[in-house]
């Protein structure tokens, strides 16, 4: 029995990190917000690695943040480890990462939702969604609630359909021994939305008291607050360590023994998992030639035994995994608290969505994160964020929020998930974006906080303290450029000799002199040359300009970019009238339909000549 239970602007279907991020989002741009979940206490769950963070995450993370997300505000009060992986290399693939602690994560984002205006939160499972005319207009759950709503923005991660595999074990649920939601991909099927099936895992936890750290490398946060985002307060925290270990030939051994029982080898598993967080076991069989795999040890909270096995996802057996364990350094007296498994889901292939992650044949329907074809909590999150922006948008009935490849990482993402043929759980690499020394983690905010504030979702708060760095980071530019040292300057000369710097010929400005490697702001400071500065400052000095010509060279690429992206395709548009097109192009252009010529030349399938054809066509097109 269906009975009328209330009338929303937004639905989000889950509560993860996408579904969170969705439903602040459409709430805090003002529209009337439903989010539902199948376990309140599962909320921003972390079923798999306790962090947030690293290569290219990293700047997902700060990019959630500038727009007026909640990630990295939560991360920076759940964390229990912080710090800067790759600083040995250049700005653009510098990153922060932090360790959770899984509970207190929960927690804090419960309480932001909870105190969220416009928000209301319900445990439910959203069975059928109702389609009127092309478009959503309710959702309706088990117990028969009927939602009426404009937008819906299905978040479900990998509870669709989920099934649990541990060796023969074998049973229906979701991540952690959830229930999954076992109806709702038969109501995307009836309404004409094409699923696929997808894996991924988690590695076993132990108990901290089993393990002996003697045997392991520490691995130490950084000594210096660190914050993920802009607003967070420079807090100093006590930091846990993680622990490196390794696996043997003898682990190896056991693997190899017991790869008949393995669902990865045995045909059991029929979804593809991720290419770049294989299960151990796949590891061991690729790699052979290798005696030992990296391990980290990693906690998984301030006050739990629990402690997670980076980089032994796994769906052996459960007896094996406990043997596996045992040859591990450090590890032969362990004991298991949870054992690893692998889950299977139903996704949505991304090539279905616009670029505002809205379904093309369904209005006011959008899907975000797991559910996309992708893995991982941020990209999970910063999927979120654009298609709660873009479900309030929709309500409001104004125009999309689209970022693109030159303007951040998401962009990077989401125009990825569209355009290129996805056959595996996607991940986001730096080596992903081409303009990625413009889109450091360090700028995001001057990237992203003006288009944050347009849309409605940067509070006066954040927008004060972001005009006040821009102002701050101005004067500081223009201090260094309009001040310089000449060879006569006998301080500035005594300073270079001491560090081993060229001695001044002519005339050169501080921000010059700050383009020699061996020259920081911190000696501009030591010197008494120039005040203290707030070091997201400093820093953004010393990136501009010590790398000023590399990234006037990417500008430049991004010019030619620009014009291809601005080079808009008619929706209209009948592919079968362009003569010259090879089959396998017209028929991913036809399913795409790609709004501009620049992303029509990122579809996987359409090559340089076939931009060539539709670019002929169109200017002809355009003539007559």
């Amino acid at each position: 029995m269906i009975y009328q239970a209330g009338n929303f602007e937004v639905v989000v279907i889950g509560a993860g990190h996408a579904g969170c991020e969705a439903a602040l989002a459409a709430a805090r741009m003002g529209c009337k917000t439903l989010l539902c979940t199948l376990s309140m206490e599962h909320i921003a769950l972390m079923p798999c690695n306790p962090s947030i963070g690293g290569p290219a995450k990293a700047q997902l993370v700060r990019e959630i943040d500038a727009l007026g997300g909640e990630m990295a505000i939560n991360i920076d009060k759940a964390q229990i480890q912080m710090r800067t992986i790759n600083t040995g290399k250049g700005p653009a693939v510098q990153a922060l990462r932090a360790q959770a602690d899984k509970q207190e994560y929960y927690r804090e984002m419960l309480k932001t939702l909870l105190a969220q205006p416009n928000l209301d939160l319900l445990m439910a499972e959203i069975e059928d969604l109702e389609i009127k005319q092309g478009r959503v207009s309710a959702v309706i759950t088990k117990t028969g609630a009927r939602f009426q709503c404009q937008a819906v923005v299905i978040t479900s991660g990998t509870y669709l359909k989920g099934r649990i595999i541990i060796g023969d074990v074998i049973y229906d649920g979701g991540p952690g021994n959830q229930f999954p939601a076992q109806k709702l991909s038969a109501s995307l099927l009836n309404h004409g939305i094409e699923l696929g099936r997808f894996k991924t895992g988690t590695p076993p936890r132990i108990n901290r008291r089993s393990v002996d750290f003697s045997k392991m490398i520490e691995q130490p946060g950084d000594d210096r607050p660190l914050r993920f985002s802009f607003m967070s307060p420079r807090i100093k925290r006590p930091q846990l360590s993680c622990w490196l270990t390794h696996s043997t030939p003898r682990t190896h051994q056991i693997v190899m023994d017991n790869i008949d029982r393995a669902p990865m080898f045995t045909g059991v598993i029929k979804g593809r998992g991720p290419r770049y967080c294989p299960s151990f076991e796949d590891k061991v069989v690729r790699f052979s030639h290798k005696d030992a795999h990296q391990l980290f040890i990693e906690p998984e909270g301030r006050f739990t035994d629990e402690m997670y096995v980076q980089g032994l996802n796994t769906s052996l057996p459960e007896d094996v995994q406990i043997e596996v364990l045992k040859s591990i350094p450090g590890l032969e007296k362990v004991r298991i608290m949870r054992t690893g498994y692998a889950i299977e889901y139903d996704y949505v292939p991304p090539s279905q969505l616009k670029l505002s992650l809205e379904i093309k044949q369904i209005e006011g329907l959008f899907t975000a994160g797991q559910i996309n074809g992708t893995s991982g909590y941020e990209e999970a999150a910063a999927q979120g964020l654009v298609a709660g922006i873009n479900a309030a948008l929709k309500v409001k009935e104004k125009e999309a929020l689209i970022l693109k490849r030159n303007e951040s990482f998401i962009g990077v993402l989401i125009d990825d998930l569209v355009n290129k043929e996805i056959d595996e759980p996607y991940r986001l690499l730096t080596s992903r974006a081409e303009y990625r020394l413009l889109l450091r983690q360090d700028n995001a905010d001057i990237r992203l906080t003006p288009k944050g504030r347009e849309i409605g979702l940067v509070d006066d708060r954040r927008w004060e303290a972001f005009n006040r760095k821009m102002e701050t980071l101005e004067d500081t530019r223009t201090l260094f450029q309009l001040n310089s040292f000449t060879p006569a300057h006998r301080e500035a000369a005594d300073f270079l000799k001491q560090k081993g710097s060229a001695p001044l010929k002519d005339r050169i400005s501080w921000w010059d002199l700050l383009k020699r490697p061996e020259i920081s702001v911190s000696d501009f400071e030591e010197m008494n040359w120039i005040e203290p500065l707030d070091e997201e400052i400093a820093e953004q000095i010393q990136i501009q300009s010590k790398y000023q010509g590399y990234i006037a060279k990417q500008q430049e690429q991004v010019k030619k970019f620009e014009k291809l992206e601005n080079r808009k395709i008619p929706e209209e548009i009948d592919y079968d009238e362009v003569y010259g097109l090879a089959n396998e192009a017209r028929q991913r252009l036809k399913a795409v339909r790609p709004s501009s010529m620049g992303q029509a030349s990122r579809i996987t399938g359409v090559n340089p000549a076939d931009i060539n054809v539709l670019y002929i066509f169109l200017e002809k097109k355009r003539r007559n």
